[in-house]
């Protein structure tokens, strides 16, 4: 069995839809610090879907661990050509941690990854043959994430063999969903047969804003109740009972609940067929008398596959559907340059008023169905993500939604969010918007970190240790 301080270091990989994110930390050991683990430095590779790929490498402000002196660091971003999926990016971060930071690939103990889908597993897995045969299975139902975190998972066990490849997965947080709420109303036989329920995503970030947040409250996770917003291209919201999640906005595949960057969101199942059929009359710009109707001539028909469907649903919708953009902040803009004018609004203003109020829409949609199932005893609303932690106005509109809840913004606290974060840095996790009136109902920003949360559960998973 091994102490802290000979277990070496722990690196953290986040494959997104498009990005990779990467954490190296060095564990602690109980003496030194409260934290199990302590940040030395951390990657962020974007853009990897629409090149050329941006990359940066950043020292933490915080670590006392300094890089070794031949180390030549430029933290700001650069563009790598020679990047071209999350296996390259991968590649492209040792060498730089190699060339550029001096560390010794062989002093990295374990790699943690974050896989979006692991279906029935419920804790963190070794990687070996069998659970990563088992985890290609599942990259159907998740295939913006699984399948480049597969791609990632292997390029480390080849570059870094010495390492033990670790799975963290978002579904676990939430198997403690009941099986009322995570049961799908079809024949019973096939969907326990084929893992058709409600799964729940996002659940590392949950599990470090619960864990978070309830030290701010000063209670125990036993007993904190709390509904998380955890917005960002990818969006969903949870609803968390005495610690544990109750029911949460994503489904079978992170597709469901609310909309995003690419995802539409709920919709009727029925719609996909609409969506896609031939209709008789139409012509290339889309105009039919016949919008609406769907033929039930046989040759009219269409045969929708899972594949195509999904690929339309959660690639080719969202805000990028109705803007053209993936980037809300664009939307934000373009929607307070419509309110603010006084002229009549333009075509591409209507659109972004118009894909920020579906939005918020949607989430008071599930903020307030949630509010029930809690009974009303709610701690606080938290907001986290991108989105949640930038935007002052998805806040401020949300909140306001459920002012008749008993919870209410400050206005000042609420647009100095970002210079609260600024001024105290990383140490700074939790910030309270609340109004003054409803203290009792809290309203929180949360800087979510799902690479901090695996390396903390890594270092106090002793099995993994033994």
């Amino acid at each position: 069995m091994s102490s802290p301080s000979d277990r070496g270091l722990i690196l953290s990989v986040n494959s997104g839809s498009s990005s990779l994110k990467i954490s190296l930390f060095r564990v602690l050991s109980g003496e030194q610090s409260q934290d199990p683990v302590e940040l030395i430095l951390e990657s962020n590779t974007t853009s990897l879907t629409s090149p050329p790929a941006k990359f940066t490498f950043t020292i933490s402000s915080s670590s006392s661990s300094a890089p070794p002196p031949s180390s030549q660091i430029d933290s700001s971003e650069i563009s790598a050509e020679e990047i071209s999926d999350h296996k390259s990016a991968l590649a492209f971060f040792l060498k730089h941690l190699r060339e550029s930071a001096g560390y010794n690939e062989k002093d990295i103990k374990k790699v943690c990854h974050r896989v979006v889908h692991g279906g029935d597993y419920r804790k963190p897995v070794v990687i070996d043959d069998e659970s990563y045969e088992h985890l290609e299975k599942l990259s159907d139902l998740a295939p913006l994430h699984n399948g480049n975190a597969l791609s990632v998972i292997r390029t480390t066990l080849e570059a870094l063999p010495h390492a033990s490849s670790i799975a963290y997965f978002d579904t676990a947080f939430h198997s403690t969903i009941p099986p009322h709420i995570s049961t799908y109303m079809i024949d019973q036989n096939i969907a326990k047969n084929r893992g058709l329920r409600k799964y729940g995503f996002h659940g590392l970030s949950y599990a470090y804003i619960l864990r978070t947040v309830s030290e701010h409250l000063s209670k125990p996770q036993s007993q904190t109740s709390l509904i998380v917003l955890h917005l960002g291209s990818g969006a969903s919201i949870c609803a968390i009972k005495n610690g544990q999640s109750l029911d949460t906005s994503m489904g079978l595949t992170p597709v469901s609940g609310l909309p995003g960057a690419t995802r539409a969101g709920d919709v009727d199942g029925s719609m996909i067929f609409h969506y896609l059929a031939r209709r008789g009359g139409e012509d290339d710009s889309g105009d039919d008398d016949d919008v609406g109707r769907m033929s039930h001539e046989k040759l009219q028909g269409v045969e929708v596959h899972v594949t195509r469907a999904e690929e339309i649903l959660n690639k080719q919708s969202g805000w990028k559907s109705l803007m053209g953009t993936t980037d809300f902040g664009t939307i934000v803009q373009r929607r307070n340059a419509a309110l603010s004018s006084s002229e009549s609004p333009s075509a591409d203003q209507d659109l972004a008023v118009l894909a920020f109020n579906i939005f918020v829409d949607r989430i008071l949609t599930f903020l307030g169905s949630y509010f029930v199932k809690l009974g009303g005893k709610v701690d606080a609303v938290v907001f986290a993500g991108g989105i949640g932690e930038r935007s002052v106005e998805v806040r401020e509109s949300v909140v306001k939604g459920v002012e008749c809840l008993g919870f209410g913004i400050d206005k000042g606290k609420n647009e100095d969010v970002q210079k609260k974060r600024e001024e105290g840095g990383e140490s700074v996790k939790v910030v309270d918007v609340s109004a003054e009136g409803a203290r009792e109902k809290k309203v929180l920003v949360c800087w979510t970190d799902e690479q901090y949360e695996m390396a903390r559960e890594c270092t106090l998973e002793q099995s993994f240790w033994n």
